[in-house]
């Protein structure tokens, strides 16, 4: 099928029996959306995209496990087409996230959670897994193993300069934010992701990531549609003590893909002694794969068998 997204047109094409279908679930600033693939009867997986990315980075993914699998794509607060927080809130990226799965999997009424991430979602994934063991039957993390770790001089340090960047985005007016035609964004968003993801796979991101200019600023064009106050995310990292003291609290069932070459981590060490530190206590599958960080994206066939064996495991 064919969609028309911001006036132009983007071709779609779902296998033989995969549904989706767009979703709200109210919160308490607004509403959160999401994409609910397969079958509406059942409990489904609960799927959490990337820092500033949306629901649609699993576009490319999901359509590739049987047609039977049930998996919700949330977009987080600020991203895709969910609400932004009220002027005055601050994103703390991963506890906020850990809250938001909180209230759906309670809105609900589920227990004995699935959650697969990507990045950011993978590291959400993790820490909800050891906030709640006992609720949480198995999680697939992509490229990532725990929130991103950073040496606390460094977290110290930054502190004062990121807190005077959100006020000025706070501050931000509608007629300041920057419009662009829309290939002229499609170009922006390609070179901000440096390669992890193709032109095409842009487009895919902004089928919910970008909209026309508001038509009280008289600006031809379109805008991001994600919160600008989401890009001071420096005040939500964690030391590796504080890491490895969440991974002694996983019991799930856990799936680990890391791509290869992904991303350049600044700390690779780190990243193996939280996979190191759960395969302690929980039953641990590290797989590498050939890929970019958007490996779920990019190439999906490189991870489809691995996901499809370990829900069926």
């Amino acid at each position: 099928m064919a969609e028309k997204i911001n006036g132009h047109q983007i071709e779609t094409v779902l296998p033989p029996g995969v549904t989706v279908e767009e979703i709200e679930i109210p919160v308490p600033w607004g509403h959160v959306a999401g994409r609910w693939w397969g079958p509406r009867d059942k409990q489904p997986i609960i799927a959490i995209h990337g820092w500033q990315d949306n629901a649609g980075t699993w576009d490319n993914l999901i359509p590739l496990l049987p047609v039977t699998t049930s998996v919700l794509a949330i977009d987080l607060p600020g991203h895709g087409l969910s609400s932004h927080y009220p002027a005055g809130m601050q994103y703390y990226i991963f506890w906020d996230a850990i809250t938001l799965v909180r209230r759906i999997v309670k809105y609900f009424k589920w227990s004995n959670m699935t959650l697969m991430g990507h990045s950011l979602g993978g590291a959400v994934s993790f820490m909800y897994a050891a906030s709640y063991p006992d609720d949480v039957e198995k999680i697939i993390c992509v490229d990532i193993a725990s929130p991103a770790v950073r040496e606390p001089s460094n977290m110290v340090k930054q502190t004062g300069n990121l807190i005077d960047k959100f006020l000025d985005y706070e501050h931000l007016t509608d007629d300041k934010i920057p419009c662009y035609e829309y290939e002229e964004m499609i170009d922006i968003v390609c070179d901000a992701y440096k390669g992890s993801i193709t032109r095409d796979n842009c487009k895919i991101l902004m089928k919910r990531g970008m909209s026309p200019a508001p038509a009280h600023i008289n600006k031809m064009g379109y805008h991001f549609k994600r919160d600008p106050r989401l890009k001071v995310s420096g005040l939500a990292m964690m030391s590796i003590e504080t890491a490895l003291e969440y991974a002694k609290n996983v019991k799930c069932k856990i799936l680990n893909l890391r791509a290869v070459p992904g991303m350049k981590w600044e700390r690779l060490d780190y990243y193996m002694d939280v996979i190191n530190m759960l395969k302690q206590r929980a039953d641990v599958s590290y797989i590498e794969v050939i890929g970019t960080h958007h490996v779920h994206l990019e190439t999906p066939l490189n991870i489809v068998e691995h996901i499809e064996e370990f829900l069926e495991y």
